[in-house]
């Protein structure tokens, strides 16, 4: 048992260094309206990384890495122009298509590739239990310069994404702040799928941060909460994978889900705690 737990440390690790930005970009999310923006966002990602795969790069080396970050930041500048357009299309419109076109590219992309099915899976849900180290620790860097940058400008970042007309009033640029959101996010979203595949980005961004909406009403106290569900989930998920023998990914994913069901449950009992504030 000890042996297996070590064999999970990294993994776990891993998890909690997600849970550490996606809650707080989680919170951000929420406030914008734009749910499946990180979905679309690692779509895009896993289709530069599938383009690299097809071009002859192995999926972990810089230059597929950097070629991900580029479609990423591609679909950063057109997610902000988006919001400019929104009085004539949804911003959620734009998304949702965004991730259907890279989807559907990605799986002829694939289909050209010797295990394109393997391919598939692989960029839906990575193996976490192969992440080492020093993918944690390069990636924890980039998360740590991403958060400090917003720490910075959190004044600036959260008006942006929480009133953008009184943002306006106050001279602040917002189209300006919303490209810099959304590149630094897309640059944690390519990290991301890096470690753990689509599906537990999505996961980590959008799951803790709502289900501590569900009974917190302050961002603060939102995000401390994000962070305690975060922690949890991935516990959950990698005991209930030692335990049956599944893969870790998809049982942290299942962890989720299962926490968000019970507490959509118990938000039927209870009210808000907090009042509102920043």
């Amino acid at each position: 048992m000890a042996l297996m737990l070590q064999f999970l440390l990294p993994a776990l690790v891993a998890c909690l260094v997600l849970t550490g930005i996606h809650v707080y970009l989680g919170l951000h999310v929420l406030s914008r309206g734009v749910i499946f923006v990180d979905l679309a966002l690692a779509q895009v990602a896993a289709l530069g990384a599938t383009f690299a795969i097809l071009w002859g790069w192995e999926a972990d080396t810089a230059a597929a890495y950097f070629l991900s970050l580029a479609f990423t930041f591609a679909g950063a500048l057109l997610f902000t122009a988006a919001r400019s357009l929104a009085d004539r299309v949804p911003v959620e419109a734009i998304i949702g298509i965004v991730y259907a076109v890279a989807s559907g590219v990605s799986i002829l992309v694939a289909n050209q590739l010797p295990h394109g099915a393997d391919e598939i899976r692989e960029v839906l849900a990575r193996d976490l239990l192969t992440v080492t180290w020093e993918h944690i620790g390069r990636t924890a860097a980039i998360y740590a310069v991403v958060g400090a940058f917003h720490f910075a400008f959190r004044e600036k970042f959260l008006l942006v994404s929480t009133d953008p007309d009184e943002a306006r009033r106050r001279g602040i640029s917002v189209p300006f702040w919303d490209l810099l959101f959304y590149l630094s996010f897309g640059l944690v979203i390519t990290s991301s799928v890096s470690i753990g595949g689509v599906l537990i980005v999505f996961c980590f961004l959008i799951i803790p941060t709502v289900i501590a909406a569900l009974f917190l009403r302050g961002l603060n106290a939102r995000l401390v909460a994000g962070w305690g569900v975060g922690t949890l989930g991935s516990a959950l998920g990698m005991v209930a994978s030692l335990w049956l023998d599944l893969p870790t990914g998809p049982c942290v994913v299942a962890a989720f889900g299962g926490m968000l069901l019970v507490a959509a449950v118990l938000a039927q009992f209870y009210r808000p705690l907090a009042a509102p504030s920043a």
